[in-house]
């Protein structure tokens, strides 16, 4: 009998705070929404440049009505911010977001992946953090530059406008400046998708920071409840034997 109690009690499962755990289930799911939203907004451009815009030109006209072609990309268009954005909300999607689920269902049978997975929470924030001002500091020193229409009409189409460096944000807001004789809302709506990828950092950035604050007190408040259990188990055995 006495060996039948001991069992018993060593058999209780770890607990954990139920506020704690709770929001830190809240907080995951919030960064994969966020993520997917990021990821969605970056895949959405990167295919519509690659497949209409580099293919197509822009006809516009001039301040003499006469009517040209401008190459749908410069030749100077910057991407990395894009390319920085998608692995930060890829990183963020699969190693805090699919990692954690995994990490958190086996945190009782196996603690490593789970404290690795705490760790990964440093390098994927300040690759976020890094994303959201690497984005802004490029996209805001060009802000404001337009197409000299004088060139562009002097290249009508037959090379890609070589004036400046550009963001897509910024090339296609100056495309607007232009007097388009077709596809300004399909501009105008890509635009805005470009827009959100870049201001959508921001929330991706804080929701991921809240998330790396719940982690840790969620880690904290497992240890002591796990203490807990385990210091309440010993005694009970001991009186039980005794």
């Amino acid at each position: 009998m006495v060996n039948e109690k001991i069992d018993d009690h060593t058999a209780v499962r770890p607990r954990n705070s139920p506020a704690a755990s709770l929001a830190l289930k809240i907080f995951i799911a919030l960064l994969m929404v966020d993520s997917i939203i990021e990821l969605s907004f970056v895949s959405s451009m990167v295919a519509w440049l690659n497949r209409t815009v580099s293919q197509n030109a822009f006809l516009f006209r001039a301040a003499d009505g006469s009517a040209h072609a401008l190459s749908g990309l410069p030749q100077n268009l910057l991407a990395d911010q894009g390319h920085t954005s998608n692995g930060a909300a890829g990183t963020a999607f699969v190693l805090i977001g699919l990692g954690g689920i995994t990490a958190l269902l086996l945190r009782s049978r196996a603690r490593a992946p789970y404290y690795l997975w705490l760790a990964l929470h440093v390098p994927a924030l300040l690759l976020t953090a890094g994303a959201l001002g690497y984005v802004f500091a490029v996209t805001n020193a060009r802000r404001g530059q337009t197409i000299d229409v004088a060139r562009a009409v002097a290249l009508d189409g037959a090379s890609p406008y070589d004036v400046d460096s550009w963001t897509p944000q910024n090339w296609f807001a100056a495309v607007l400046g232009l007097d388009l004789t077709e596809r300004r809302g399909e501009v105008e709506s890509h635009l805005a998708v470009m827009r959100g990828w870049q201001y959508n950092l921001i929330p991706l950035f804080l929701v991921q920071l809240g998330e790396t604050a719940v982690a840790l007190w969620e880690c904290v408040e497992w240890r002591r409840w796990n203490r807990g259990a385990a210091s309440k188990t010993a005694a009970t055995a001991f009186n039980d034997t005794y």
